[in-house]
């Protein structure tokens, strides 16, 4: 059984791209493992530009079953619109008008199964691609990628996940940044969830939520401070008050930001940034081999 991880933040920015990359890199090469790196911010995925060397696999479109009203049989009784628990059915009877809004719909199902007059049935809608990339040397990349104009984030991720290999020995969720259910899809089934921080105000902020999350959901988790010693220590202190278990932390530097915006962050990372993982992987690899 895979042991899984999520790279998550509750704002943009913080470093958990950089971080899932990295985790891979140097577990693979410390325990020679087979790791799975899955792209979660379907909106902006971004995890393959750190691969020259990627080989593409297979691309799967998703769809998305999305109920249609026919007007000519509705009988305008509002049932639709009782049963469906996202507010995503309008329905008038004074103009004979019914319609579902696509953005607002989930596909449970509840309307067709709700419709006496058998006025609804449902239609397959593009939401999005998964696609799957060797890495080579036992790495492999799932990524999900947003159709324009399409909401059905969470869903996309959902379909995303079923595509995960049960090959592997670890698998880094690099989850989409905030709280949203987005976030809450991508972590829902992981063992272990590592939140990565910024020291300043607004990440200080935006952590809290985050661990408000991981603690309702009753997920393991721990902290990894980004761009340490950059800010100031109002994190620290919001750690300590909580009792949140510090992964360690990697500090703030010119060129580990330069080599992560060239794209070439895998090739050439600093061995003071690449030291700092060190901890970070150590007790990680003991939750996998608990796992085992």
């Amino acid at each position: 059984m895979s042991y899984k991880i999520a790279v998550a933040s509750g704002k943009g920015g913080a470093g958990k791209t950089s971080v899932s990359v990295n985790l891979m890199k140097l577990l693979k090469a410390k325990f020679d493992l087979a790791i799975q790196l899955v792209d979660c911010d379907v909106e902006e995925p971004n995890d393959l530009l750190f691969f020259d060397q990627a080989a593409a696999l297979q691309t799967h479109e998703i769809l998305q079953q999305v109920p249609m009203i026919y007007v000519d049989h509705c009988t305008f009784c509002k049932k639709c619109v009782r049963f469906c628990e996202f507010n995503a059915i309008t329905v008038s009877p004074r103009v004979k008008y019914a319609e579902i809004h696509e953005g607002l719909c989930h596909s449970c199902g509840a309307c067709v199964l709700a419709c006496p007059a058998g006025a609804i049935s449902e239609h397959a809608v593009p939401i999005g691609n998964v696609s799957s990339f060797d890495l080579g040397n036992g790495l492999r990349l799932l990524e999900g990628r947003i159709k324009i104009g399409s909401v059905m984030q969470a869903l996309l991720i959902k379909e995303l996940k079923k595509h995960v290999s049960p090959e592997v020995d670890m698998v880094i969720f690099d989850a989409p940044p905030g709280t949203s259910c987005t976030v809450v899809e991508t972590i829902a089934d992981v063992d272990y969830v590592v939140l990565v921080a910024e020291p300043t105000p607004f990440g200080c902020h935006d952590l809290a939520i985050m661990v408000d999350l991981v603690r309702k959901l009753k997920k393991p988790f721990g902290v990894l401070v980004n761009k340490a010693f950059l800010g100031d220590d109002k994190i620290y202190k919001y750690i300590e008050k909580e009792n949140v278990k510090l992964l360690g932390e990697i500090p703030f530097s010119k060129s580990y930001a330069s080599l992560y915006a060239e794209g070439v962050l895998m090739n050439r990372l600093p061995e003071s940034i690449a030291n700092s993982y060190c901890n970070l992987i150590d007790f990680l690899n003991k939750g996998i081999n608990k796992n085992n």
